[in-house]
């Protein structure tokens, strides 16, 4: 078991953002401890886009390998050499910098020929692959992420640690936004409030703070799902999340259609990125939503202003191998 595999005019002191170490167990306390990403080769990431390049366009689609690089300075200096700005550069999610990773970049050269990657001189960031695409890379736009994690000096009861990964197969895990979100020592959140009151920021941090705060907001939900054992059965006025795609629909009765796409795995219950518009969830599901964002409402009002519109994450999450 050394390697896995998983594809207001009053004084406020708002809480602070739940870390990893706070975050409430599905499934209770681990019942392994391991040393994890001793070495960046510990943890190798593979993102999976779900789609090719077209072959043609203004930008070029880059195949990246970083070892122990943040996404952000590398999207930097691959404008850099490119002679570009930094938002001309596009990819799809951010990736663990203590760890080897591959991921695809977008650079939009808008009439320029294609530098020679092979010069880019950074030796922990090596451009794999290089062609023409019609589009920038946004956010969020891939499948998903592929993982290998090697785990050293494990010790603990490896007898309920296979049950545990049963049950995971099953119904999943929680599906908390990670804390490289938000920054050094959850830094990002404190900075997006600080943005939220008036602070100028440039545009691309800017993205970066309102995505904190939202996941600030959902980790939150979530904790509260997991706390009442509901992160991955619903509650009344729950919205549902479409499994591998960004769609959603509810509320609607909870009839043994709904049961049987659950338990396949078809559909997962969902919680709020929060942004402007009219909140979908209902009942039970909307109370509790409403009543985690009041606990952040100067998130919650920021997001508002910042016109961010409302939309769903799944609760959960389903690992699968391969």
């Amino acid at each position: 078991m050394s390697q896995s595999e998983i594809v207001a005019e009053t004084t406020f002191e708002p809480p602070l953002p739940p870390s990893s170490a706070t975050l409430p167990w599905a499934y209770g306390e681990p019942p392994l401890q391991a040393v994890l990403r001793s070495t960046p080769d510990d943890f190798r990431v593979d993102e999976v886009l779900g789609y090719e390049a077209d072959g043609q366009g203004e930008h070029a689609l880059l195949l990246v390998e970083k070892r122990g690089a943040n996404t952000d300075w590398v999207a930097r200096e691959l404008a850099k050499f490119a002679g570009v700005q930094p938002v001309g550069v596009g990819y799809a999610g951010m990736k663990d910098r203590h760890a080897v990773t591959r991921q695809t970049f977008s650079v939009h050269l808008a009439g320029k020929p294609d530098p020679d990657w092979s010069a880019f001189p950074h030796a922990e960031v090596k451009i794999l692959a290089a062609t023409r695409h019609s589009r920038k890379l946004k956010r969020g736009a891939l499948r998903g992420n592929r993982f290998v994690l090697v785990l050293r000096q494990v010790k603990g009861d490896e007898a309920s640690a296979d049950n545990v990964l049963r049950q995971i197969a099953t119904r999943g895990v929680p599906n908390y936004y990670g804390e490289q979100r938000f920054g050094r020592e959850g830094g990002n959140v404190a900075q997006a409030r600080s943005m939220f009151a008036g602070r100028r920021v440039e545009r691309d941090k800017r993205s970066f703070l309102l995505s904190a705060a939202r996941s600030q907001i959902f980790n939150s939900v979530l904790a509260a799902r997991v706390e009442k054992q509901a992160w991955d059965t619903p509650l009344d006025g729950e919205i549902w999340a479409l499994a591998g795609s960004r769609s959603w629909f509810g509320p609607e009765p909870y009839t043994e259609v709904l049961a049987e796409r659950l338990g396949r795995l078809d559909i997962h219950p969902s919680g709020p990125l929060w942004g402007q518009g009219e909140r979908p969830s209902q009942g039970d599901a909307g109370d509790l939503e409403q009543a985690v964002a009041a606990q952040y409402g100067d998130l919650a009002a920021g997001l508002v202003a910042a016109r961010m519109d409302q939309e769903r994450r799944p609760l959960r999450l389903v690992a699968s191998h391969g």
